[in-house]
């Protein structure tokens, strides 16, 4: 009988899940799992709910789970204690975001892996491991170049007035808000990061215009500066990127590889594209246990 897989892709805004079985993938959308703001109860609650009906009576063998905030044990233990009470029998493999992009990215090869999505995080993969990272201090700290960062810019510049009128109107009629409603959403109630990165669309929605694109490069290359410029490996190495963001704005990534004078490899939406393409590899090296 065929092993059949279930891998799992974690950021805090969506999960994408793929099951592998028979020559067949299916793919599965959930909220996302931050064990920083979800317990072991709550993230059995919403894989119940959203996750299991979607498997219906199939049976996994092995889950491949990579998550946001599993770089911390703590949070590692949470959501595995959660995938063993729903996969009792299968065996589990939990690590966090990062892997999983440096293995979506460079598969079994050396390589700078990015992500830039909600937030934003580094690392130096040597083909079979990450040998050291830059994981960011939070989109409160840090995560130059995330979502929450570019969304951040956003509202900074609406809110200080800095738009001229015609983006101001823009603004206003793409997010139908108010200064208090939106310092209530940033400071008052929860995820405050997902809020904040749902305002870089409107960078997305508006290139060209100088004050639309000064945030885009000015945030990005914060990014470059802070975090990249720090591996001596990204002279010799590919630098990857995957995420919503990185996708979406990959012109002015390449154009800053160019500046830095980096190898611009590969780009991906979602690094489940990739993972899919690792774990299906016969030579799959990944060690699990029960």
């Amino acid at each position: 009988m065929a092993v059949v897989k279930l891998i799992a892709d974690s950021g805090a805004t969506k999960t994408e899940w793929c099951l592998l079985g028979n020559g067949k993938t299916k793919k599965i959308f959930t909220q996302g799992i931050s064990p920083y703001f979800l317990d072991t109860g709550q993230i059995c609650q919403l894989l119940e709910k959203e996750l299991l009906p979607g498997l219906h009576t199939t049976i996994v063998n092995e889950v491949y789970y990579y998550g946001t905030g599993c770089i911390n044990p703590k949070n590692a233990a949470i959501v595995k204690r959660a995938l063993r009470q729903l996969f009792s029998k299968a065996k589990l493999y939990v690590t966090h975001d990062m892997m999983g992009a440096a293995r979506a990215l460079c598969g079994r090869k050396k390589g700078v892996a990015s992500i830039l999505g909600t937030g934003s995080s580094s690392c130096y993969y040597n083909g079979k491991t990450i040998t050291h990272a830059r994981t960011g201090l939070g989109y409160v700290l840090g995560d130059e170049g995330s979502g929450a960062y570019l969304g951040k810019k956003v509202i900074q510049y609406y809110l200080y007035d800095t738009f001229d009128e015609e983006l101001k109107k823009r603004f206003e009629n793409t997010f139908k808000t108010s200064y208090a409603a939106i310092l209530e959403n940033v400071y008052k109630k929860p995820l405050p990061n997902r809020y904040m990165a749902g305002f870089a669309v409107f960078l997305a929605q508006n290139r060209g215009h100088y004050m639309i694109e000064n945030i885009i490069e000015d945030g990005l290359n914060d990014f470059y500066f802070v975090h990249l410029c720090k591996y001596r490996e990204v002279w010799t190495s590919p630098v990857h990127f995957a995420g919503s963001v990185a996708y979406g704005f990959k012109d002015v990534l390449k154009v800053l590889c160019h500046q830095y004078e980096f190898e611009f490899g590969r780009v991906l939406k979602n690094p489940m594209e990739g993972l899919i393409e690792y774990h299906l590899e016969k030579d799959d090296s990944v060690k699990i246990k029960k």
